[in-house]
């Protein structure tokens, strides 16, 4: 691949700092490539920036994500949305909606920032490569063994959605929501779900506010 004039300026998106920060992790082997502006929770960004990674974790999906507002605001050029959920519609979805790119969070690194590079030479890229709970990143409770689907599942109960609208939310079925909440519950020993909603406000599963400057902020 030809090299760029200039790294990518990106924006990382989502409301958990600590999936942020697992994504901040795996672009600093590409410093040359992918300069890293900003870091948002819940926030529009606002330094100017190539490309705005959104990763859809505990997130709306691309049918309901605000990509047009991002875009309307005028401080991404591009929006690129990294999700677990590689269906054909959601990337469909994506497109028509103003978005640069689908990415499944099945890539690697490499793959990722090459990615991005291609959306920032102007390519819509989509890639639904099937993604493994043990990928890269990171989420809250992996430290206590939880996959990042449980995760994903019981940062949607500390959030106060209900078994039907985790479903809707993520794209599963709802005997797999079930499933995934009984492994969760089984990890973290608890058995009812106001339990489950209190170890993770104890935990860091409610959505965070921050904005934080990347390390790459003022070039």
């Amino acid at each position: 691949m030809a090299k760029h004039a200039r790294p990518v300026r990106v924006a990382l998106v989502n409301d958990y700092d600590i999936v942020v920060q697992g994504l901040a992790r795996m672009f600093e082997p590409f410093r040359d490539r992918v300069h890293l502006v900003e870091f948002d929770s819940r926030m529009p960004v606002e330094r100017r920036v190539d490309v705005l990674l959104y990763d859809t974790f505990a997130q709306d999906q691309a049918d309901r994500a605000s990509i047009a507002e991002i875009l309307a605001a005028g401080e991404a050029d591009r929006i690129v949305l990294y999700s677990w959920n590689t269906h054909e519609s959601l990337a469909r979805t994506a497109l028509e909606r103003g978005a640069a790119g689908y990415l499944s969070k099945g890539m690697t690194a490499e793959q990722l920032v090459a990615a991005l590079e291609r959306v920032h030479a102007g390519e819509q890229v989509t890639d639904r490569t099937d993604s493994t709970e043990d990928a890269s990143g990171d989420w809250p409770g992996r430290a206590e063994g939880l996959t990042a689907r449980e995760a994903e599942i019981l940062a949607l109960i500390t959030q106060g959605l209900r078994n039907e609208d985790i479903a809707r939310r993520t794209y599963l079925s709802i005997n797999s929501v079930k499933s995934y909440i009984r492994s969760a519950y089984r990890k973290i020993g608890v058995q009812r779900r106001s339990q489950a909603v209190l170890w993770g406000v104890r935990h860091g599963f409610e959505p965070d506010t921050l904005r934080r400057r990347g390390p790459d902020a003022e070039d």
